[in-house]
């Protein structure tokens, strides 16, 4: 019955990867801040402001991220209006969700989390023949993310606590079998159906414009015809690739860096341990915290009359209920990944050692120490191109502000040129021709930046061809250009748009004529139903709908189905105008067991997921969100068709 879902995963997976998927949010690392927080608000959650360049930071990290992931999308399609809301949205979404978690104390254990990053498909396939986890490739994925691996884990953390506070809804969500039924039954109901069309194109042969005609529409429409300013502009872009082709690591250096830091370049120790967990919050009634700490000082004795008995005294009595069905196993992991008295504790144990009883926020712990794992040391050539372009990248990094001050003065000081400024910091002067105040269909980089775009077609950057100010397009990226010509808005003269102008009118009147006509055969037909002449039948449904325009598919199955035939007029628009007839109902045909299984566990999803979207809703009415950003509305008249021919 889901054939429609079926036949389109493909397509039903992207829309989920879009609009459901968590996405990692980078808002860069140790960045030129400063210009950041002079970024406009375009929404706030909780009295926390979003600005347009964290906006803007996480489009373009969610863009790259979906080109990386999926290289056959349209580029057009991830840098369009809609796409870029859509980022807000998810934005505010993730803000809301983080808020909640935060208010509502979710918090994420470090067994939960060791075990989350050891379940994770794209981790274990970091693994080597040993088991042994790559660091060198673990520090690329999280770099990927813009991160350190602690700040990737930190946030691996905050997703896991995230979770939790949809998880109420989402893993408690049911429907009885009957209400599916009754749902079930009415969504794939199908309906035999007659189908009229009066096309548009079909009146087009019986409209002939005079040109009188047509110069009326022309100057009564004159706004339809005005082609945008134009410029051609070079302009000068700094950012971290640009500074870093500046920067020359000596040899010396990079031999003194690896003999610095070839410990922790070669992988840091990892060590796998076994614990037994005594829950107990730390802002639990002291005696409750005590009692707790007894019931562990107990599990010790016991542990230490028979050691070997650790993994089924865990199994049977430890709190964790992610390892104590694996004895307390909580695997490899290295320092950061736990909490810091029980990473203490495990990195000042001998393998085989059972630790004292551990405080921790989360409760009372006894620790086994299984395993120890130490790297081996990588030589120089193995490691000189990774410390390369570290170092390159930490100079850049540490550069960037001092660089972007001599940037942002050096185009404001010598406002009539942009060489100076690129001779000094030995930046690229770039050029671009037929920039308009609005960015071209399918652009991207820093020319598609909206404030920039207001800077180039600023009053003083036209009439006196000046520098614009320094802006920031992206975390560590700001650009600056001027014009070098530019062409006024104008209106296009009649005689370049005239075929525009006749193919305008005469769409318009045919589609006036198509809907007269359709209207006068609906009601003739309503009135003497026997007399219609129509097509032959078709028998419709939502999943089924024979290619049928929605629009006329969502009016035949609407349609009130009482007294049949009955009969229902569509208005297509500039498409025309369609009337439909509803012979009967063709009911649903019963289902297998097995298929009436599937269908409703998917209406029971559905239904969650409404049950989810509505408590979002009351999410954001609690912590008062607002959005400053217009949704964009597409406008179905290109009105720089005009300007083009």
């Amino acid at each position: 019955m889901f054939d429609f879902v079926r036949k389109h995963t493909k397509v039903m997976m992207f829309v989920m990867f879009l609009l459901i998927i968590p996405s990692f949010v980078l808002f860069g690392v140790d960045g030129y801040n400063s210009f950041r927080e002079k970024g406009e608000t375009v929404a706030r959650v909780g009295g926390h402001d979003i600005t347009q360049s964290e906006w803007d930071a996480a489009h373009k990290s969610e863009s790259d991220r979906l080109r990386a992931t999926r290289p056959e999308l349209d580029v057009k399609l991830l840098d369009s209006p809609e796409a870029r809301y859509a980022t807000l949205e998810r934005l505010v979404r993730e803000r809301v969700l983080v808020q909640a978690a935060d208010k509502f104390k979710l918090m994420t254990s470090d067994a939960r989390l060791a075990r989350d990053l050891q379940e994770n498909p794209t981790i274990a396939s970091l693994r080597l023949p040993d088991g042994k986890l790559d660091m060198d490739r673990y520090r690329q994925l999280a770099a990927s993310q813009g991160m350190t691996p602690e700040g990737f884990e930190s946030r691996v953390r905050q997703d896991l606590s995230v979770r939790q506070v949809e998880a109420g809804v989402i893993t408690t969500g049911f429907s009885a079998a009957g209400i599916a039924d009754v749902s079930l039954n009415a969504f794939f109901e199908k309906r035999e159906v007659q189908i009229a069309n009066f096309a548009t194109a079909e009146f087009a042969r019986k409209v002939s414009p005079t040109d009188a005609e047509l110069e009326a529409f022309y100057k009564a429409n004159v706004t339809l015809f005005q082609a945008p300013d134009q410029a051609s502009i070079e302009y000068v872009v700094l950012d971290l690739d640009s500074i870093k082709k500046s920067i020359s690591i000596s040899e010396s250096d990079l031999k003194s860096y690896y003999d610095q830091n070839v410990a922790r370049l070669s992988g840091n120790e990892e060590r796998r341990a076994s614990h037994i967990l005594i829950n107990a919050a730390k802002d639990a009634p002291a005696a409750d915290r005590q009692k707790a700490k007894a019931r562990a000082e107990e599990l010790l004795q016991a542990v230490r009359k028979s050691p070997d008995s650790f993994v089924e005294i865990a199994k049977k009595n430890s709190q964790d209920v992610g390892s104590a069905p694996n004895g307390g196993d909580l695997d490899f992991f290295g320092r950061g990944a736990m909490v810091k008295p029980f990473e203490d504790a495990v990195f000042s144990m001998k393998k085989g050692d059972i630790s004292e009883v551990v405080e921790s926020d989360f409760g009372y712990h006894i620790i086994k120490l299984t395993d120890v794992k130490t790297p081996k040391q990588r030589s120089f050539e193995e490691l000189r191109t990774g410390i390369e372009a570290d170092l390159k990248a930490q100079q850049a990094q540490a550069k960037f502000a001092e660089t972007a001050e001599a940037f942002t003065n050096g185009v404001y000081e010598q406002s009539d040129s942009l060489k100076p400024v690129a001779d000094k910091l030995k930046l690229e002067i770039k050029t671009a021709a037929n920039l308009t105040r609005k960015p071209a269909t399918g652009a991207i980089g820093p020319l598609t930046n909206d404030k920039f775009l207001t800077a180039i077609f600023a009053s003083d950057a036209i009439e006196k061809k000046r520098n614009t100010e320094a802006i920031e397009t992206a975390p560590n990226q700001l650009i600056a250009g001027r014009i070098t010509q530019y062409t006024a808005a104008r209106t296009v003269p009649f005689i370049d748009v005239r075929s525009i102008v006749h193919d305008r009118v005469v769409a318009a009147r045919a589609a006036e004529l198509a809907k007269t006509e359709g209207m006068e055969k609906l009601a003739a037909w309503k009135a003497a139903p026997a007399a219609a002449i129509m097509p032959a039948a078709l028998v419709v449904s939502r999943d089924q709908s024979q290619k049928v325009p929605p629009q006329v598919l969502a009016a035949a199955l609407h349609a009130d189905a009482s007294a049949l035939p009955a009969f229902v007029g569509v208005d297509l628009g500039a498409q025309g105008y369609a009337v439909v007839r509803i012979n009967k109902i063709v009911p649903r045909p019963t289902a297998t067991e097995a298929a009436a299984k599937q269908d409703r566990a998917q209406y029971t999803q559905w239904w969650t997921a409404a049950e989810n979207q509505a408590y979002y809703g009351v999410l954001k009415e609690r912590f008062k969100v607002e959005i400053m950003a217009p949704r964009p509305v597409r406008n179905s008249t290109d009105l720089s068709l005009a300007a083009s021919k």
